[in-house]
């Protein structure tokens, strides 16, 4: 079975690249923005990975996986940003909680495939 990942992001180029660079390996859920992943969260969904960007109208990236890490039920969800912001090295140091990655945009694929890899590796039980 696959892993599912949820792809927050408000750029259509950027969802249809990340369908076309992942769907294979990944089940994926695509959502243009924070509120519509707040949303399909609270239906009781629990991806294996969440691929954000920051830049986004209404709920930005950096409020939604905020307000993720503050819940009792996603807080250990891991979370990597995919962003085009500026100073985005030093906007992933200042924030007020754990990143698993991130990737700057425009991003090249192999790149965030090994930074997904990464993380579900660091994420299995020991001995696995």
């Amino acid at each position: 079975m696959k892993k599912q990942i949820l792809i927050v992001d408000d750029e259509i180029t950027i969802l249809k690249l990340l369908n076309f660079v992942l769907s294979q390996e990944y089940d994926l859920i695509i959502k243009n923005s924070g509120v519509e992943a707040i949303s399909w969260l609270e239906e009781g969904n629990a991806p294996a990975l969440i691929i954000s960007d920051l830049e986004m109208p209404y709920f930005d990236g950096s409020s939604f996986i905020y307000n993720l890490k503050i819940s009792g039920f996603y807080r250990d969800t891991p979370v990597i940003i995919l962003s085009g912001a500026s100073n985005l090295d030093e906007k992933v140091a200042n924030m007020p909680f754990k990143l698993d990655a991130y990737v700057s945009k425009p991003f090249n694929p192999g790149q965030l495939k090994e930074a997904i890899h990464t993380v579900f590796k660091s994420y299995e039980p020991v001995g696995s």
